[in-house]
């Protein structure tokens, strides 16, 4: 699926926490309503069987808690989107982003072939099971690791098994670490540690710009007994075992640089990714923005500038000038290229510069999860997962502890029904409304937004003082979880009815004079 992904080192956030954030979008003509569940280990299956791809596996017995925001229907698979477990170790997947022919070509896609033939004819072929995918990756890993590093190293253990079927990247960190995982063809795979100081802007788009291959291979142990040589070894990479004999073995590695040095200097967005035009209409322009807006001091709208809209050389990561916040995130999820000549509801450029570029906030948001694991909290309250459903440009993200057993119902309880009991559909339908007429609505979304960010910020603090001093604390959160939802939902439904109100009068059939 289209999505923009955010990873945030602990030194680069306003208080020290590692953050992963994604928006979810639906394809083209469709809207996938999304709620927000948590999976007790007694609900967690122990043998596996993708609805997408077919492929079946059996499960370890001892999967832990973990909370998920996933596709309120069923029809394509759990989709657990974004999620974080009791160990607070945090997912988000997938990042769908595009691999060059080359690529498919050493290592294609594992699809799933459906049956031909007369099953009881000699001539009939069996139907191949596909790989896992987007469908799979949280389901498959974040029940069973204790620390990011341990999800990278089974997610990549399973792709070099099953093998996939797209090409995804994979957010994954814990209070330590920020890591991001970029499939390679059907069974290849590379990932990298985000540095504390720095955030990666990603769009769909192969992102990795720099990558030390002798880092990834150098601590490549199966033996339990020699993990801790292999985090010495894998300090800041990790990759698929045969990577370096298979990009040597496939001529993938087309840089003119033969020094030994290049080893340590892969351009792995180079040698797997793409640059098209579409690249500079859908993908380049957002990562543009991103880095924009978080390192303001640069020249990004002169002629001379170094980096444009549609420059294929965009810094994976960089050093943002200021401690990024929620409230920053929630903006740059919900952009659509404020204070540009690229902005649909602007007034700058051009009717043709308005609609130039793919924005973040689109209206096939299906939701934002902005995944918190904060190092000041006692690990049983220190995992927050801010969510927004629906159209981002339209509503603010809401805090929600994840270490839970039950979700309040206005979020888990969405169905394919268009009703306001749930916050998705409300959400879409505010949007739909307030669209046409953003200008004029502008300040009751921007009052919404602020009322529930600081109401969270509020809720949290109370929270976490009272959860450091009783030994009940998943009631404690869950009951938490419950008061912001129902905030949440007045808040919400106020909103409504002020779009309703503003926009009616907008009407292009309104007529002033009434009946006396």
């Amino acid at each position: 699926m289209s999505c923009t992904t955010i990873l945030i080192g602990k030194s680069a956030t306003y208080d020290g926490s590692t953050i992963i954030a994604r928006n979810d979008d639906s394809g083209h003509g469709k809207y996938d309503p999304k709620r927000f569940i948590a999976v007790n280990p007694e609900n967690q299956p122990r043998h596996y069987r993708s609805v997408l791809s077919h492929v079946e596996m059996d499960l370890p017995d001892d999967p832990c808690r973990y909370s998920i925001a996933p596709n309120a229907l069923n029809n394509r698979g759990v989709l657990a989107e974004a999620g974080i477990n009791v160990r607070n170790v945090a997912m988000t997947a997938t990042e769908t982003i595009a691999v060059n022919e080359r690529v498919l070509a050493a290592d294609p896609m594992v699809e799933l072939e459906p049956a031909s033939g007369d099953a009881q004819s000699a001539d009939y072929v069996p139907e191949r099971p596909g790989g896992i995918g987007e469908e799979d990756f949280i389901t498959l890993v974040l029940p069973y690791v204790s620390t990011a590093r341990e999800a990278v190293l089974r997610l990549g253990g399973l792709l070099e098994r099953y093998g996939t079927y797209e090409a995804n990247g994979i957010g994954i960190s814990d209070v330590n670490e920020v890591w991001y995982v970029e499939t390679i063809g059907g069974h290849h795979w590379i990932a990298k540690r985000v540095p504390d100081d720095c955030y990666a802007a990603i769009p769909n788009q192969l992102g990795l710009d720099d990558f030390d291959i002798e880092d990834a291979l150098g601590g490549r142990h199966r033996d339990q007994q020699q993990v801790e040589q292999q985090q010495r070894d894998q300090r800041q990479h990790m990759c698929s075992a045969d990577l370096d004999t298979w990009i040597q073995a496939h001529h993938l590695d087309r840089s003119m640089d033969k020094s030994p040095e290049h080893r340590r200097h892969l351009n792995p967005r180079r040698m797997f990714g793409t640059a098209t035009a579409k690249d500079h209409i859908y993908n380049t322009p957002r990562a543009w923005y991103m880095q924009r807006y978080l390192n303001p001091s640069h020249d990004w709208d002169s002629s001379q500038a170094r980096y444009t809209p549609i420059s294929e050389d965009i810094p994976w990561c960089r050093r943002p000038e200021n401690a990024i916040s929620i409230g920053d995130i929630d903006f740059l999820m919900s952009s659509h290229y404020e204070d540009t000549p690229y902005d649909v509801y602007g007034s700058r450029g051009t009717e043709e510069s308005r609609h130039r570029y793919r924005p973040i906030g689109i209206n096939r948001n299906g939701h934002l999860g902005i995944l918190q694991i904060r190092p000041y909290e006692p690990p049983a309250n220190s995992a927050v997962i801010w969510l927004s459903f629906g159209s981002n440009p339209f509503t603010s993200v809401a805090p929600f502890y994840a270490n839970v057993r039950t979700t309040p119902e206005y979020l888990s309880e969405t169905t394919g029904e268009v009703t306001t009991d749930s916050w998705y559909w409300t959400n879409r339908i505010i949007a739909a409304i307030a669209d046409p007429h953003f200008v004029e609505n502008g300040n009751a979304i921007e009052h919404f937004r602020e009322n529930i960010l600081s109401y969270g910020d509020r809720l949290l603090v109370q929270t976490d003082v009272i959860s450091r001093h009783d030994e009940h604390v998943p009631d404690i959160l869950e009951q938490s979880n419950e008061t912001m939802a129902d905030y949440l939902r007045s808040q919400t439904n106020e909103l409504l009815a002020q779009v309703l109100y503003t926009s009616s009068n907008l009407m292009r059939n309104s007529f002033t004079m009434s009946d006396r």
